[in-house]
């Protein structure tokens, strides 16, 4: 076990602990988001109205910024893996 290998692993989950804390927040907001829209996309359809097609909503499109940073959170976390796996191939 050499020096590379510790920094490697430190590095690794240091990037794992990181990702996940800013994918955590985005993610769960963005699960809300999309259950509010399919609840209101029923509620519309219940009442007999036609479901908006005007183009994106402000909803929609903070529900794309969301998942765009939860991707980026899980990159991280993937990165992350990566350097952990480095680590044990690394002699």
């Amino acid at each position: 076990m050499g020096v590379i290998n510790l920094v490697c692993w430190a590095l690794g989950v240091v990037l794992i602990v990181v990702g996940y804390q800013r994918a955590r927040g985005p993610w769960a907001r963005y699960q809300e988001l999309k259950a509010q829209e399919a609840n209101l996309a029923r509620y519309e359809t219940w009442r007999g109205k036609r479901v908006r097609d005007e183009g994106p909503s402000a909803a929609s499109i903070m529900a794309q910024e969301l998942r765009r940073r939860a991707q980026i959170g899980g990159s991280i976390v993937a990165v992350g893996f990566v350097l952990l796996v480095v680590g044990f191939a690394v002699h």
